[in-house]
C-alpha cells in the first residue's frame, strides 16, 4: 500500500485533485494476499453481518487492504513509501473508496495497522515504516507478521508518543485496544479472537458454523422426539400390560366367583339329599 509523504515547501509540488486512485504494486505473494483477506473478512463479518447480535453491528469504521494512504496535499513521488498491508480507521463512515485521502477525511489516520512482512520489505517494516506510523501517522496500535516464518509482534503508542511493545497473553495473542479484539496465530494463519477467546469467523466460516448448529440443534430435536417416542411405546406397553393384568384379576375374580357359586350349589344340593332321606 502506498503512502505518499509530501515536502509543504518544495516549489516543484503540485496539487493533487482530491478523488485520489490507489495506486499499489501487486502483493509479494499468494499468501500474502489470502491473509489480508482473512483479516478484512472476519473483521466485516464480527462488526457489520453477524446475525446473532444485530445490536453490535456498527457502520463508523473503514477497513481495507493493500490502499493508497495520501497524507499530504503536496504529492512528490520521490517520497512514494508502500504503506500499510492491512488498516482500520475508527469513527468515519463506512463506505467504499478509491483510496484514503486524509485531508478528506477530517485529517484521520488508521487506528491499527497490520503489516505482512516479507523478505523485501521486513526491514522497511521493522524500521522505516514504524518510525512514520509512531511519529507521522500517531497510530495507536501497530503490528506485523510473516505469513511463511510466522513472526509476530504488535506495539502500542504510549502517552510519551512511543511505541512499546504489547505484552502477550498465554496463548500468544495481543490484545488490541483499538479493535476490542485479540490479534493470534492459529493454523499458521493470523486471526481475530473474541474478548472471550473465540475465533471471529469470516461469513463462509460464520455461515458454516450457523450450518453446522442448526444441524446439530436438528440432531438434537430428532433424538429427543426419539425418546418421546420411545418414553411413548414403552408408556403404551406398560398400560397394557396393566390392562392384561386387570383382564387377568377380572378373569381370576369371575373363576373365583363361579368357583364359589358353584360350591355353593353342590352344598345345596347335599342339604337337600339329607333332607329328603
Amino acid at each position: 500500500m502506498t503512502m505518499l509523504a509530501i515536502s509543504e515547501t518544495d516549489n516543484a509540488a503540485k496539487f493533487p485533485p482530491s478523488d485520489l486512485f490507489s495506486d499499489e504494486p501487486p502483493l509479494e505473494s499468494d499468501r500474502h494476499l489470502k491473509q489480508i483477506l482473512l483479516l478484512l473478512l472476519s473483521l466485516e463479518w464480527w462488526w457489520q453481518e453477524r446475525p446473532d447480535a444485530p445490536e453490535n453491528r456498527r457502520n463508523n469504521f473503514y477497513a481495507t487492504g493493500n490502499l493508497t494512504i495520501y497524507y499530504s496535499r503536496r504529492q512528490l513521488p520521490s517520497e512514494k513509501l508502500r504503506g500499510p498491508d492491512f488498516f482500520v480507521v475508527l469513527d468515519t463512515e463506512y463506505k467504499e473508496r478509491k483510496s484514503w485521502t486524509v485531508w478528506e477525511e477530517d485529517g484521520k489516520y488508521p487506528n491499527a495497522i497490520v503489516e505482512m512482512l516479507s523478505d523485501s520489505t521486513a526491514n522497511v517494516d521493522r524500521n522505516k515504516k514504524k518510525r512514520i506510523y509512531q511519529d507521522t501517522f500517531r497510530t495507536p496500535e501497530y503490528f506485523w507478521f510473516d505469513p511463511y516464518s510466522l513472526e509476530f509482534q504488535g506495539f502500542r503508542l504510549t502517552d510519551g508518543g512511543k511505541y512499546r511493545a504489547i505484552e502477550a497473553n498465554e496463548y500468544g495473542w495481543l490484545w488490541s485496544q483499538q479493535l476490542e479484539l485479540y490479534l493470534g496465530i492459529v493454523a499458521e494463519k493470523l486471526r481475530f479472537f473474541t474478548p472471550e477467546m473465540e475465533l471471529v469467523p469470516t461469513r463462509g466460516e460464520g455461515e458454516s458454523q450457523r450450518a453446522e448448529a442448526e444441524s446439530q440443534r436438528a440432531d438434537a430435536e430428532s433424538q429427543r422426539a426419539e425418546v418421546e417416542s420411545q418414553r411413548a411405546e414403552a408408556e403404551s406397553q406398560r398400560a397394557e400390560v396393566e390392562s392384561q393384568r386387570a383382564e387377568a384379576e377380572s378373569q381370576r375374580a369371575d373363576a373365583e366367583r363361579q368357583r364359589a357359586e358353584a360350591a355353593e350349589a353342590e352344598l345345596a344340593a347335599l342339604r337337600r339329599q339329607i333332607e329328603e332321606q
